[in-house]
């Protein structure tokens, strides 16, 4: 009876016990997949006005001035398209006059005219749009917004927030500070789910931005 209660007891244990063991393992397996696309000292990798609009300031990718305005917007783009995939970067806006505005770029190209937009997914940042999702030079409308009394809570105003976009197949999610903020499914079957990936500085203020900690985890 003892032994058949142990082997009883021991099953119940091991079952409970197996999630715990199979998430941890997900949890490392996320880990060793996931790449750095900035190594917090150069740019290789990238693409954009690097030494005039962009630079590397501690260990972070910043662009844009808070001293004259920002010309037109800019993109610092990865040389690399990426489809499917986990990414994961912490950012900081900072405005002291005109438009506020930045964004993460994803499934998304170049324009050739005029050469310094891009046309594609955009993770919106900045006052009205934070951790909204827009399609930038396309149908150029926010595809989904956010609730504004969120977001006053999220978000850290002039300071490091962490940022992450899930794009699997056409679903689509944004999270802003571990939140998720958008969850969106693409109906239409025309627009492309491959891209670049790139950092925006928005034009029409004097304001600046900066991108750390940025990695990607290539879903397969």
């Amino acid at each position: 009876m003892k032994y058949f209660l142990y082997c009883m007891f021991a099953s119940v244990a091991l079952f409970v016990y197996l999630p715990a063991i199979c998430q941890v393992t997900n949890t490392k397996v996320a880990k060793r997949n996931a790449v750095k696309l900035f190594d917090g000292k150069t740019f290789t990798g990238w693409d954009g006005d690097i030494g005039n609009t962009w630079h590397i300031e501690d260990g972070a990718i910043a662009g844009g001035s808070l001293e004259v305005p920002v010309a037109h917007n800019f993109f610092l783009t990865t040389t690399k398209p990426y489809s499917n995939f986990i990414l994961k970067l912490q950012f900081k806006l900072v405005c002291k006059e005109g438009f506020m505005n930045a964004g993460v770029q994803f499934r998304s190209t170049k324009m050739n005219d005029p050469s310094y937009e891009m046309v594609g997914y955009q993770a919106d940042l900045g006052p009205g749009y934070w951790a909204s999702l827009y399609d930038e030079s396309r149908r150029n409308k926010t595809l989904a917004s956010t609730d504004s009394l969120l977001i006053a809570k999220l978000l850290k105003p002039d300071e490091w927030n962490d940022y992450e976009v899930r794009a699997v197949d056409n679903h689509i999610e944004i999270l802003l500070n571990g939140v998720q903020t958008v969850d969106y499914t693409e109906a239409d079957n025309t627009i492309p789910q491959q891209g670049l990936i790139g950092l925006q500085i928005h034009g029409g203020g004097k304001t600046k931005v900066w991108y750390k900690n940025i990695f990607i985890t290539e879903m397969r």
